[in-house]
């Protein structure tokens, strides 16, 4: 079943300079069940040509060469009523086979605002995916099972067990109690059994017999070869006095200013499906963050400069290509390329060269927060989840605009926030709001 039998057709403009990246958005589009009401280069495309398309979402290939086109068409793209797609052109005219029909689904899921992607046929994989929480115990499913069916049911099958005819019951035990009066126990507290009027008080055990050792006042557990003289003048000079108050099992850390550098980060993690959700979480936030934010979003072709440029237009922040050697500012958006990592300096975080790119553990937990949005490193959840145990505020994207939620998924099952970005961005703003 496509995903035109099950949901409407949505109006799409398709934003594409003319070739294969704009081929392949194009059958996409088809494949998603979507109506394609415009199609056109950015560079040569009016405004107004696009309003009167009236779209419900827009499809961008996203290409050095329109950069210059988008800050012109911007005033029509800001509408809050238009669905912005973004997508890498060079990485739409590659993409084929399994990875085109798997970017169908998601376009789809994104377009006709559902989280169906699976391929069709896998209609009831869905039930084998493990869910958080505990299952129901017993006791939970007996609680308010009510006992005296139980109760009746071993009565009347008492006088059916067999008995041993040589036993005879002690003369202390009463009579077998009657049904009512079984019953009415089960709601009666239990009775305590006196204690005998003529029983004897306990007899407490003899004490155990103290070893003697003599005198003891002249033993040593050194050999006693010191002079009289030397013991005497040592036991005459007082220890040097200390004060415990300043022990310590570590170096103290020298009060040294931190400057600028801000203590902790929030960290966006991101991939397929990015663009649109680091877009909607960077318009919520305001520019009196008193935080900075680290964003990590991996490009084919490594172009995060347009990335820069891209977000700058919806963010209030400043938005910057993170530079080596450079302190990490509050109320500063930071993009940051696969070779850029963090530090801690003077407790203060820092900008260094880092071949493996940005390390999770490298933020301080107790100033730092993590959030996952569509298409974040799966591979990077156990670094997420043990800097929230440490402290650190973690949080995943869902809902429809979440392309490829796993990662996000992950920490959310963990028991980690989640929300759409937008929502994301109104908690971040509360707990980093600065002067707002």
């Amino acid at each position: 079943m496509s995903a035109s039998d099950s949901h409407p057709l949505l109006s799409v403009a398709l934003l594409a300079r003319d070739g294969a990246a704009r081929d392949r958005l194009r059958d996409a589009l088809g494949h998603a069940g979507a109506r394609l009401v415009f199609e056109g280069d950015p560079n040569t495309l009016e405004p107004q040509a696009l309003r009167d398309a009236d779209p419900g979402a827009v499809l961008i290939a996203l290409e050095p060469a329109i950069e210059d086109a988008l800050e012109r068409l911007d005033p029509v793209l800001a509408s809050p009523s238009l669905t912005l797609i973004f997508d890498e052109a060079d990485l739409a005219a590659r993409r084929d086979g399994w990875e085109a029909q798997r970017w169908a689904r998601h376009l789809a899921a994104k377009l006709h605002g559902h989280q169906d992607v699976l391929p069709p046929g896998s209609e009831q994989d869905h039930l084998l995916q493990p869910e958080p929480g505990l299952p129901t115990t017993p006791a939970q499913l007996h609680a308010d099972a009510p006992l005296s069916f139980h109760v009746r049911e071993a009565f009347d099958a008492a006088t059916e067990v067999p008995a041993d005819g040589l036993y005879q019951a002690p003369s202390g035990i009463r009579e077998p109690m009657s049904l009512e009066e079984a019953l009415a126990g089960l709601q009666a507290p239990p009775e305590t059994v006196p204690a005998p009027v003529n029983a004897a008080p306990p007899v407490a055990p003899p004490p155990l017999p103290v070893a003697s050792f003599g005198d003891h006042s002249s033993w040593s557990l050194v050999d006693d070869h010191g002079t009289p003289a030397a013991a005497s003048v040592a036991a005459a000079v007082p220890p040097p006095a200390f004060d415990s108050e300043r022990l310590s099992l570590v170096a103290l850390e020298a009060d040294v200013d931190p400057g600028s550098a801000a203590p902790g980060a929030v960290l966006v993690l991101a991939g397929i499906g990015g663009p649109d959700a680091l877009r909607r979480l960077l318009a919520g936030l305001p520019a009196t963050l008193a935080a900075p934010v680290l964003v990590h979003m991996r490009l084919d072709g490594g172009r995060y400069g347009n990335l820069v440029k891209q977000m700058a237009r919806v963010s209030a922040l400043p938005v910057v290509l993170a530079e080596a050697a450079q302190p990490v500012e509050a109320g500063q958006v930071y993009i940051l390329s696969d070779d850029i990592g963090v530090t801690v300096h003077n407790r203060g975080l820092h900008f260094v060269a880092d071949a493996h790119g940005v390390q999770i553990g490298a933020l301080p937990p107790a100033h730092s927060a993590v959030v996952l949005l569509s298409g974040a490193d799966a591979s990077q959840v156990d670094d997420v989840l043990a800097l929230a145990v440490a402290g650190a505020w973690v949080a995943g994207q869902v809902g429809e605009g979440c392309y490829d939620p796993t990662a996000a998924n992950a920490v959310v099952a963990a028991g980690m926030e989640a929300g759409e970005p937008q929502q994301l961005a109104q908690v971040i703003a509360d707990r980093w709001g600065g002067d707002t």
